[in-house]
């Protein structure tokens, strides 16, 4: 559960900055519609956006072996930007975001956000696993928990003799028979 709300938590976070920032450079009016917007976008993105892209990219794979590699990126693009325009079409049809500027501004309002929100995922793809962490840090916090180490479900809880032995070898680099054979010298 934690998991889930960490992830939607970073998630929704960085869909409002990418929501302003389509605000200000399209015709799109986002203001205060981006918090709504921000929830809407979110959900799409982490339970809708998944099962378009497996569907769209399912009718691709039927001729792919027609596409030379260009030909391949080309519609990899295009798909891509198809699942973008659906969550922005969406996200604009259940939130208080509205396109303006007439017939100009209302092409550009439909066409420039999908390519921000690309570009915006991009670069959570590429930070995500580093929020996601410091989000799940926050998230422990907040919630009166010690973050959790992991620890290998192999390792014995009884320490053994091995590992005694391995821990004297780790502070002065010498095996138990090496030491034994210094203080057999050293009483020599």
């Amino acid at each position: 559960m934690k998991k889930w709300i960490v992830r939607f938590g970073a998630l929704l976070v960085f869909n409002i900055v990418v929501l302003l920032v389509v605000g200000w450079l399209t015709p799109a009016r986002v203001g205060w519609a981006a918090l709504w917007a921000g929830i809407v976008m979110t959900a799409l993105v982490i339970w809708v956006k998944p099962l378009v892209e497996k569907w769209f990219r399912s009718m691709a794979a039927k001729s792919a072996n027609q596409r030379t590699k260009a030909g391949e990126k080309i519609v990899e693009f295009f798909l891509a930007f198809a699942i973008a325009f659906l969550v922005w079409i969406a996200t604009v049809l259940l939130s208080g975001v509205s396109i303006g500027g007439g017939i100009f501004g209302a092409f550009w309002g439909y066409v420039l956000p999908p390519v921000i929100l690309l570009i915006g995922w991009a670069i959570y793809g590429a930070i995500d696993d580093k929020v996601e962490a410091h989000a799940g840090a926050l998230y422990d916090k907040a919630s009166g928990r010690t973050a959790t180490t992991t620890t290998d479900a192999a390792a014995p809880a009884i320490p053994t003799p091995e590992a005694a032995a391995g821990r004297r070898e780790l502070q002065d680099g010498l095996t138990d028979e090496q030491r034994r054979m210094l203080d057999e010298l050293g009483n020599g």
